[in-house]
């Protein structure tokens, strides 16, 4: 997971998962512009293991991280120029996150949830089990495309499969599980490679579900 060779820059010309747009409106009679990134709305379950009383979580290698790792290393980095992979260690760009997936099929969220579940984590989790929390904003400045958070209970004769993600199309995740002692130890770090929705949905999680036991 951490072995990255031959990383390269170049601009980006077509994707099937973004599309950067230039907004132009005016605000109070002000004419004004703002680029954005068009993408898909995205799920997000925090997994809790009732049975071993575990958090279930995902590792995996995010590029952007380890990009931002370097250009705070090495400067910017512009398309075409040199990069020194030994600026960073790969190993900032490997993230703790929550099970989720983009929105990209004809399905409920909650199905949507329920298939990343499977496909990440391994457990084969009944729908009913899935309850959403919130749905919010994935980010105000470039993006704004909706994110829905789930909780989903588990148990460990539900677990199926290895989890790890689709292969064929170039996952590699490593499902990680955690002790709610583990778990509340992390988020106290003063650094942390987790995105916001993890932080947020661990802390709806300890305030609302092991306040109550």
């Amino acid at each position: 997971m951490e072995n990255i060779t031959e990383l390269k820059v170049a601009p980006l010309t077509e994707s099937r998962f973004v599309k950067p747009l230039r907004l132009h409106y005016k605000q109070d009679d002000i004419p004004k512009v703002w680029d954005i990134i068009q993408c898909h709305a995205s799920v997000a379950v925090v997994l809790f293991n009732i049975t071993n009383q575990t958090l279930v979580f995902v590792r995996q290698f995010r590029p952007p991280v380890y990009f931002s790792a370097l250009r705070r290393a090495q400067g910017q980095i512009e398309p075409g120029s040199e990069i020194n992979l030994c600026a960073a260690n790969p190993k900032k760009g490997i993230t703790l996150e929550l099970c989720a997936g983009i929105v990209d099929k004809n399905k409920s969220l909650a199905e949507i949830a329920q298939g990343e579940i499977l496909e990440e984590c391994g457990y084969e989790v009944p729908i009913g089990n899935i309850r959403q929390i919130q749905t919010f904003p994935s980010s105000v400045g470039v993006g704004g495309e909706s994110a829905t958070l789930f909780y989903a209970e588990a148990t460990s004769d539900m677990r199926k499969g290895k989890g790890g993600g689709v292969v064929e199309e170039g996952e590699l995740i490593e499902v990680v599980e955690m002790s709610l002692t583990e778990t509340r130890a992390m988020m106290n770090q003063p650094e942390v490679t987790m995105p916001p929705m993890a932080l947020y949905g661990l802390s709806w999680f300890f305030m609302n579900k092991m306040s109550l036991t």
